[in-house]
């Protein structure tokens, strides 16, 4: 199990605390997680109709806050530094169609079919007159091409021996 250094040991922790402002909980990371995997992991531990973690950023009092891609790494600035997640809410109210474009980090839940997921709605059949005659016209082309390529390669040697006696 990894040990918290004190201030005064030269030893980094082997981990990160990202603080998730909005409910209170600390998640651990190892060091050199990307962020966009540590988001994806917190969402997965959110309440069914919490808002979803948008991403990650350090913060500091009376600093500009550095934002985490989800491609970059995580990294600890400092003892002044902390890792916290954020929000749709923490922009007080900005909605998706307000000029923030969040891409929710949330996969649904895909069960088996062996009838222990989620009822799904029955899909119509996807054969229809349209389906079956491009199909149809599929096969007239290819046997079309299979003709001429054949007739091509049955003339061929006449067609060398043609070009041969013009050179």
């Amino acid at each position: 199990m990894a040990e918290e250094a004190s201030p005064n040991s030269p030893h980094q922790p082997h981990f990160l605390e990202v603080r998730c402002k909005s409910f209170g909980k600390k998640s651990r990371f190892a060091a050199g997680t990307k962020a966009g995997f540590a988001v994806s992991l917190i969402n997965r531990k959110l309440d069914i109709g919490s808002p979803l973690v948008s991403h990650i950023e350090a913060v500091k009092e009376e600093e500009e806050p550095i934002i985490f891609g989800p491609d970059a790494v995580l990294v600890d600035y400092g003892s002044d530094w902390k890792l916290q997640t954020v929000t749709e809410v923490d922009y007080g109210g900005i909605t998706k169609g307000e000029g923030i474009k969040f891409i929710p980090a949330r996969v649904p839940l895909v069960k088996g079919s062996d009838g222990s997921g989620p009822a799904n709605k029955a899909l119509k059949p996807g054969i229809s007159l349209i389906y079956m005659g491009r199909i149809f016209i599929a096969f007239v082309i290819m046997f079309v091409l299979g003709g001429i390529l054949t007739l091509i390669l049955e003339n061929l040697p006449r067609l060398l021996l043609l070009i041969n006696s013009f050179m």
